[in-house]
């Protein structure tokens, strides 16, 4: 294997992302999307091009391949990933996290069979979003306006131009033989559109208009990743209040009845009311039988001690990416 692009495919990139810059057309100005006319143009072509190629491709390899193979699939490619998340994590000066990436490099490829088990995910090894398009950001390039690329989808002038760094930077770039780099791409861009399937399908339901929805969201997420947020607490949606005990018989459904919007709950009959020879339950501390009332606290799970889920995220595509 030679460590060499072939002069073809990088004179093609650099053709198309000329050609793309040269796309100025202004139909519908907005102050980030000054382009609308032509981006809602190739992202109804990008949408056809998935509709009936891309998605029913991906619906067949989920049914032709076991589920334990395509996380494998996700896991080798995530680790190849890797490469360029630590790259960029160290061009950032996160020295803390581009040392995790090359950490989870080393311990995926050594004992996880070359990335297919993701063995540092297991080790605590947290797993990392960055590319050039975010680098740049961060030393003050502003994004510029939105722009949908065919084939490759949302973005914006600056990560267009971060995806030319992205390829570079991506291990599958320097393979010498052009049948096993496309075959590549092609496995990565099949095995990710299908992990992207269920949420395709919410999104078809949900979104009024799609491409403003996804225009929305990518613009939102980068900038999220842009300023940390990643790595900021989650807010705190509630008084931290217990919630009734909704359980399947009369007691429960009396304890729900019995709830108040202040968070008090009806007063207690008193034991007088009570069947002969019952005996007066026990009180809790808010006036409520155990019936009634939700359980100790003592006995609620915490959230921090909820075991995260293994499943790792899709690896980043330097040159296609589908968000």
């Amino acid at each position: 294997m030679q460590l060499q692009i072939k002069p073809q495919r990088a004179a093609a990139i650099a053709v198309a992302v000329a050609a793309l810059a040269g796309c100025s057309t202004v139909q519908t100005p907005s102050k980030q999307d000054p382009w609308e006319g032509l981006n809602r143009t190739v992202f109804t072509f990008n949408d056809k091009v998935d509709q009936y190629a891309l998605k029913p491709v991906a619906q067949g390899y989920v049914k032709i391949t076991p589920q334990p193979v395509r996380d494998s699939v996700t896991n080798f490619f995530s680790n190849i990933g890797d490469v360029y998340i630590a790259a960029n994590n160290l061009l950032q000066l996160k020295i803390a996290d581009g040392v995790g990436d090359i950490m989870r490099i080393v311990i995926n490829t050594v004992f996880g069979v070359g990335g297919l088990f993701d063995v540092a995910t297991l080790a605590k090894l947290p797993k990392h979003d960055n590319d050039l398009g975010l680098t740049l950001g961060y030393y003050g390039i502003p994004s510029g306006p939105y722009l949908v690329l065919p084939l490759f989808g949302p973005s914006t002038v600056r990560d267009a131009a971060g995806y030319v760094g992205n390829y570079f930077a991506n291990p599958i770039s320097y393979i010498d033989s052009d049948a096993i780099s496309w075959s590549l791409w092609g496995v990565q861009l099949v095995n990710t559109r299908a992990n992207l399937l269920n949420a395709s399908d919410v999104l078809e339901g949900a979104a009024l208009d799609k491409y403003s929805f996804v225009r929305n969201a990518y613009l939102q997420r980068r900038q999220y990743l842009l300023t940390g947020g990643a790595n900021g607490a989650l807010p705190n949606y509630g008084d931290g209040a217990a919630l009734p005990n909704y359980d399947q018989d009369g007691a429960g459904a009396a304890g729900a009845a019995g709830a108040m919007p202040g968070g008090g709950a009806v007063p207690a009959a008193p034991a007088s009311s009570a069947a002969p020879g019952a005996q007066p339950a026990p009180q809790g501390t808010s006036g409520t039988s155990p019936a009634e009332g939700a359980s100790p606290a003592s006995g609620t799970p915490s959230i921090d001690t909820v075991p995260g889920g293994q499943v790792v995220p899709p690896g980043r595509y330097p040159s296609l990416r589908l968000r």
